[in-house]
């Protein structure tokens, strides 16, 4: 990769880390949409890959409702995989063009449903089967676009979860959508050797910016700031659409 490209990385990983210090979320989404800016989704998603695992996984053992969230949402995680492996020639097959426009459309949607806040629930009795669905829809979505916050988000919103066991489940879940993609990523030969560079740089500007985020969070308005980050993901999530779109049919 050239020396430009290695400093786009850099600054996308330094500004996704910098969301996440923030506001909590948002390192994948962030970096999946900037990066689709300047190359295809599947060497986007390998370069999204390092970090991702290791801040997942890390994710999934800080807490002690391990056992707990995988009792209780293993249809989800085991359909999440299924779907992912299921759909896994969208990313690096003949449909691969159309993952940029598909990014868009997920941040838009993303987007708007975070900004509106709906207060969903889902009822125990029919938990293990909607996340049955869920965790199918959401894998399939995200093997073509690396995106896995739609419909997993609202889904997670609506379980009713204190927030440290949240978070750690949110940890399980990506750690299994992260792992999988890596595994599909790795049998189509895009994730090798060549991705440990931009990888390494990825890793390293995302904490980076994760530790300033969260340096200066107390001296920002979390809510406004978060705010405008879903304001700004609907404008990528818009531009995306529409300049892949073009390519695709006019170009």
């Amino acid at each position: 990769m050239s020396v430009l490209l290695l400093t786009f990385i850099a600054a996308v990983f330094l500004l996704a880390g910098f969301i996440k210090g923030v506001i909590g979320l948002g390192l994948p989404t962030v970096s999946m949409g900037l990066l689709a800016v300047a190359m295809a989704p599947a060497h986007a998603l390998a370069i999204v890959i390092v970090p991702g695992v290791l801040t997942n996984i890390w994710q999934t053992f800080a807490g002690p409702y391990f056992l707990d969230i995988v009792k209780r949402l293993w249809p989800l995680l085991l359909s999440l995989a299924a779907g992912i492996w299921l759909n896994r020639d969208m990313m690096t097959g003949p449909y691969a063009r159309y993952g940029t426009v598909l990014i868009g459309i997920l941040l838009v949607i993303y987007a708007v449903i975070s900004l509106r806040r709906f207060a969903l629930t889902v009822p125990p009795a029919g938990e293990k089967w909607i996340g049955g669905v869920i965790g199918l829809t959401t894998g399939v979505i995200s093997a073509a676009t690396g995106v896995q916050v739609i419909p997993s988000m609202p889904f997670f919103q609506a379980l009713g979860m204190k927030k440290d066991e949240l978070i750690q489940a949110l940890g399980v879940f990506f750690t299994v959508a992260t792992l999988a993609q890596a595994f599909n990523l790795s049998a189509a030969g895009i994730l090798d050797e060549s991705t440990a560079i931009p990888g390494v740089i990825a890793l390293a500007f995302s904490f980076t910016g994760m530790a300033i985020g969260q340096s200066i969070r107390t001296r920002l308005e979390p809510e406004t700031f978060r705010r405008w980050f879903l304001i700004a993901m609907i404008v990528l999530g818009i531009y995306l659409t529409c300049v892949a779109t073009y390519e695709i049919y006019f170009a």
